[in-house]
C-alpha cells in the first residue's frame, strides 16, 4: 500500500512547477449556483492547475451547500451545439466528464468524444449529490457502461457509484467488471467508507496490482471533492504525466485543497481550489 501524508508531514510528489503552458481541456458538467461543484469546480481547478477550460453546461441545478433541491438537463442538441462551437476554435489535450443525468446525454457526448478519439478522457461517473439526492435518470449507468466507459483512460467513481455501476459489492471484482467494459483505469476514492483512513484504489487494465494511497481522514463533510478530484486528474493528464503520477498529484491537490476548505453558506465545506497560490505568497 502506498503511504500517504499525515497531518504534520506531507511526503508526496512534487507538485509545485507547473508548466507555462495552458493545455486546454474540454469539460462536461453541470452548473452549481453553489459554487462548490459542478462546472465552477472544474473551471477553477483547471484554471489553478495551469490548463485553460472549454465548459459545455449539460444541466442546470438548484441547490446549494444544504441541498438539492432539483434540476434540469440541456436539451441534447444545445449539449451538441455548445461543444461543437469550442471544438470548431481549439484543440483539446483531455476531456473529462461530470454530471450527464440521461443516456441521452451520454449518447451525444460519445458522439462529440468521437471528434478526438486518442485523446485522454477522465470519466466522473456522477449520479448522486453531495448533500443527498439524485443527479441522475435510471437509464444513465447502463449508458455509461456502454458509451464511455470503454473510451476513458481513467474513471473516477467513489465506492457507492463503484457499487451502483458495477454488479457486486465487492470493491476489487466492481473494479475489475468496470475495467472489463474497456475502460483503461479505474481510480476508486474511498471518502464514504467508515474507515480511520481514506483509502483511494487504482485499478489498471494493465496491470493486476492495486495502487492504494491512504490519506488522512478529514473531519468535515465537503461539497465538490469529486469533481476537484476528477478534473485535477484531467489537469495533469494534459500536462503529460502518466496515469499513475497523475492521480497521486490530483489526489495530493484535492486532500490538501479539503484541508484548506472553507465554508461559503450553512452547509458543507467547499474546496480551496486555490490554496497553491495563497500558500506561495
Amino acid at each position: 500500500m502506498r503511504a500517504g501524508p499525515n497531518t504534520s508531514h506531507i511526503v508526496a510528489v512534487d507538485i509545485n512547477s507547473i508548466p507555462r503552458a495552458r493545455p486546454r481541456v474540454l469539460v462536461f458538467g453541470g452548473h452549481d449556483p453553489s459554487g462548490g461543484a459542478g462546472i465552477a469546480a472544474d473551471t477553477s481547478t483547471l484554471l489553478a492547475l495551469g490548463c485553460h477550460p472549454l465548459v459545455v453546461v449539460t444541466a442546470i441545478t438548484v441547490q446549494n451547500t444544504q441541498a438539492l433541491k432539483r434540476y434540469q438537463l440541456l436539451p441534447p442538441e444545445l449539449i451538441a451545439a455548445q461543444a461543437s462551437c469550442v471544438l470548431d476554435d481549439a484543440d483539446v489535450a483531455v476531456s473529462k466528464t461530470g454530471m450527464l443525468g440521461s443516456s441521452a446525454t451520454v449518447a451525444t457526448v460519445a458522439g462529440i468524444l468521437s471528434r478526438a478519439p486518442a485523446s485522454p478522457l477522465v470519466v466522473d461517473p456522477v449520479l448522486l449529490a453531495d448533500q443527498g439526492g439524485s443527479l441522475s435518470e435510471p437509464d444513465l449507468g447502463p449508458a455509461l457502461r456502454k458509451l464511455l466507459f470503454p473510451r476513458a483512460t481513467v474513471a473516477t467513481p467513489n465506492l457507492d457509484e463503484c457499487f451502483a455501476l458495477a454488479s457486486t459489492d465487492n470493491v476489487d471484482d466492481a473494479a475489475r467488471e468496470l475495467l472489463a467494459l474497456g475502460c483503461q483505469n479505474i481510480l476508486v476514492t474511498g471518502t464514504s467508507a467508515a474507515t480511520p483512513q481514506v483509502v483511494h484504489r487504482l485499478y489498471r487494465s494493465s496491470s493486476e496490482e492495486v495502487e492504494a494511497s491512504e490519506w488522512p481522514r478529514l473531519s468535515r463533510n465537503y461539497h465538490g471533492s469529486g469533481c476537484t478530484l476528477a478534473s485535477a486528474l484531467a489537469a495533469f493528464l494534459a500536462h503529460g504525466h502518466c496515469v499513475s503520477t497523475a492521480a497521486q498529484l490530483a489526489l495530493e491537490y484535492t486532500w490538501r485543497a479539503l484541508q484548506h476548505g472553507y465554508q461559503p453558506g450553512l452547509g458543507q465545506s467547499v474546496p480551496n481550489r486555490l490554496w497553491r497560490s495563497q500558500a506561495d505568497s
